[in-house]
């Protein structure tokens, strides 16, 4: 037999640095990405010793795709932000709309903008916790929260026609009023099973071995760190920091809700779980306050200028035929050179939207500022250095949205 060929040092270098380390891409298509998420990982055998995030697998221009829809059009823009929780990015589209245009919202819509964005916020948070358990194996979870997103859903598409995609708000107010029974369908079978699921998740998972194992201690992050990276909302406030739009910069009805702001005390996975389990009790008695608050009145503003007339007018008189075909194929125009930012709770943190007018009825420019993008930036510093079976437990529990991370 012929002797083997015989490699050179370098050669050999080479490979016990293949055999020590390996480049792992984990998604972008990936179950356990929970979206189009790229992450690119170098492992040294189960420890992640080096992790690059990258964005760019659902890049749909919504940004510059804005600047060719009229206002009241790219509330369907908002729609494919955060697919999870659509009605509060409608809602914060919209309320940066009135502010550049002046506009004031009825006392009614602006009660129904907070009930259905708390509904959608609950319905989002359990896209985030039934998954998060499955991630860590744990099952059972997961069907109780599904269930309650369910029960979101089938509130949501009862008032707006639409179970996702909503494109419910209107520049000055809501598309149409609640329906009949709305109140009540929330009141007797949605709020109970939110107390009701949120109790059953603290009983099988906050004392349970396994699952503090799997998520105590694991990808934490101090207070400093967290605001240096720019994060909001849940993750956050996990790491102690007790900001939140609804209270640090009141919009709608929120100023005359009571509820407390669930903060966590160790930035970590655990804490992340636990602190959107506490939002959703807390996002239950704002809709139980705010129904109790809720007046009767319109729902649009008296503003010729946005708001689509009366289809008694419409039908009956050429002068409201006229101003709905102008409202309907034109669109209203802001102010000329106006720019705004506002901002709402997201269900992921704060969400906002500069736009800049140039007196047309479309934006000259619109940018978002979307919370998943800043939460997503600090995910190699979470996970490196830990094993690679921590990876789907802190990515689940950062919520990232792919809709959010490449407008």
């Amino acid at each position: 037999m012929k002797a083997p060929f015989p490699r050179s040092i370098e050669c050999e270098q080479k490979l016990d640095l293949c055999a020590e380390r390996m480049i792992l891409n984990w998604g972008p298509a990936h179950p356990a990405t929970h979206g189009t998420l790229r992450v690119i990982l170098t492992l040294e055998g189960e420890t992640i010793a080096k992790c690059d995030t990258e964005i760019g697998y659902l890049h749909r221009g919504l940004e510059k795709l804005a600047e060719d829809w009229t206002y009241n059009q790219c509330v369907n823009i908002s729609d494919r932000i955060n697919y999870c929780s659509v009605f509060i990015n409608n809602v914060g589209w919209h309320q940066a709309c009135e502010k550049l245009f002046g506009i004031r919202v009825p006392p009614r819509a602006t009660y129904l903008r907070t009930i259905l964005s708390e509904i959608a916020r609950i319905a989002d948070h359990m896209v985030c916790l039934g998954p998060n358990c499955v991630d860590i194996g744990v099952l059972t979870p997961f069907w109780y929260t599904w269930n309650l997103r369910e029960l979101a859903y089938d509130l949501l598409e009862f008032v707006t026609g639409a179970r996702m995609t909503t494109a419910f708000t209107r520049v000055g107010g809501l598309a149409a009023d609640a329906p009949a029974g709305f109140e009540e369908r929330v009141k007797q079978e949605f709020l109970p099973e939110v107390y009701r699921v949120m109790d059953e998740l603290d009983s099988l998972l906050s004392k349970n071995r396994i699952f503090n194992d799997r998520t105590r201690g694991v990808g934490a992050l101090s207070q400093e760190e967290a605001v240096s990276y720019g994060w909001t909302g849940p993750c956050l406030r996990a790491c102690g920091v007790a900001y939140d739009v609804r209270v640090a910069n009141p919009y709608l009805a929120y100023g005359d809700m009571d509820f407390d702001v669930p903060v966590g005390e160790h930035g970590d996975t655990y804490d992340r779980f636990f602190v959107r389990v506490e939002e959703c009790r807390q996002s239950a008695r704002i809709i139980e306050q705010a129904f109790s608050k809720l007046p009767d009145g319109p729902v649009n503003a008296d503003d010729k200028r946005v708001v689509l007339p009366a289809k008694g007018d419409v039908y009956g008189h050429i002068e409201g035929l006229i101003h709905h075909f102008e409202i309907v194929m034109f669109g209203p125009r802001a102010p000329v050179g106006a720019i705004c930012y506002d901002s709402v709770e997201g269900a992921n943190g704060e969400l906002g939207f500069t736009i800049v007018s140039n007196g047309t009825n479309k934006p000259y420019r619109m940018h978002v500022r979307s919370p998943c993008f800043h939460v997503f930036s600090a995910l190699p510093r979470l996970v490196t250095g830990r094993l690679l079976a921590d990876l789907p437990a802190v990515v689940a529990s950062l919520n990232i949205i792919a809709g959010e991370l490449d407008l």
